[in-house]
């Protein structure tokens, strides 16, 4: 099956519309056994919110998405990952 054609991402029109979340290895990893870190971007504003985790799973993306952006600012209303 062939790859399918890549769809531009429209700009978002105001802040907090749409974030994008991933994750980037930290090497070495940190004293208290973090090797990761989380980080989500508004895509307008280019604010962004960082946590250092130990792992990268979906739940530990999931609840940093729950405690650390929604209950603090809000929901957007797209999620890029």
């Amino acid at each position: 099956k062939p790859d399918g054609a890549l769809k531009p991402i429209p700009p978002p029109r105001w802040v907090w519309e749409t974030l994008a979340m991933d994750f980037l290895t930290i090497t070495p990893s940190s004293k208290t056994g973090n090797k990761y870190l989380i980080i989500i971007t508004d895509l307008l504003s280019k604010f962004v919110i960082a946590k250092p985790t130990r792992d990268e799973t979906s739940i530990t993306a999931a609840k940093f998405f729950v405690e650390e952006v929604i209950l603090k600012y809000g929901a957007s209303i797209q999620l890029l990952t």
